[in-house]
């Protein structure tokens, strides 16, 4: 189909800029799957599956083994403890990679002569980031479900009880922390310019923040500290069944829109960075 120009001649018309972001859009996802570090995270991210698969095995070994009164005091983590810190940090690799690798190599120079329009380049980055991210992470995680209830079957452990459909919106949380830390790994490192700063940050605000709310046992600022860290909030949107602990003080929908918030701060920051400073 022909795409006529704008009638003020510069200005695209609807249809023009859709071609545009679907061809900026597209670029980037090549570049994205044919990179090295990209490989490497999603053989990380195999890796994690792998080791959920084995640490359902040993559970389930150990289980048969046990007396009944040692079964009644049995509390173990899923099947799936092995991805929920690997899943955020990889997202947030990826994240970091798609904008601070072009930097460090000059080619964002290349990338801006190809798609002048800066803002239509930052959106088609974040999207891809963003949905690789998520994707990778839902087919991870329910990869681990699928095998764990294959390799326990019907015995009755404790954090490995429910179906996949029960789990099921426990696992899209986790997957959309994955897609939100990819996210925020674009606009921090559309602000930093800087691989190893982003990732520094990034991971320091996923492992180190929750601990803070351990400094003062009982007081409500860490409580509140404890339930808007990133890695507690998935667990506050859909908590996994059967799942008595604690999670945080955020009901489901305020868990949601502080996990939004992430992202929305962390994009505008960087489009505007990315949009107003030179490359």
């Amino acid at each position: 189909m022909q795409v006529e120009a704008g009638k003020d001649g510069g200005v695209p018309t609807p249809a023009l800029r859709g071609l545009i972001v679907r061809d900026a859009a597209g670029a980037e996802w090549i570049k994205l799957r044919s990179v090295r570090s990209t490989l490497w995270i999603l053989a990380v991210v195999a890796a994690s599956v792998l080791l959920c698969m084995l640490w359902s095995w040993y559970v389930a070994s150990h289980w048969d083994g046990l007396t009944p009164e040692q079964r009644a005091t049995v509390r173990t983590p899923p099947a799936e403890q092995p991805l929920l810190p690997a899943l955020p940090v990889c997202a947030a690799v990826l994240g970091a990679l798609s904008i601070t690798s072009e930097y460090a190599t000059g080619t964002i120079r290349t990338s801006l002569a190809a798609v002048p329009g800066r803002g239509t380049l930052f959106a088609a980055k974040v999207s891809v980031s963003g949905v690789m991210a998520l994707t990778t992470s839902l087919v991870a995680l329910t990869v681990a479900v699928a095998a764990e209830q294959l390799i326990v079957g019907d015995r009755p452990i404790p954090a490995f009880e429910g179906t996949m459909l029960d789990r099921l919106p426990c696992l899209v949380a986790l997957s959309s922390l994955a897609g939100v830390i990819a996210l925020v790994g674009c606009g921090l490192g559309a602000v930093l310019r800087s691989t190893a700063r982003t990732i520094t940050i990034l991971v320091g605000v996923l492992m180190v923040l929750p601990t803070f709310g351990g400094v003062v046992p009982g007081s409500r600022l860490g409580e509140v500290v404890v339930s808007v860290s990133p890695l507690s909030l998935p667990f506050q949107i859909a908590a996994p069944p059967g799942d008595t602990v604690d999670l945080g003080i955020l009901s489901p929908l305020a868990a949601t829109a502080v996990l939004a918030a992430y992202a929305a701060t962390a994009l505008a920051l960087g489009a505007f960075s990315f949009v107003r400073r030179d490359s």
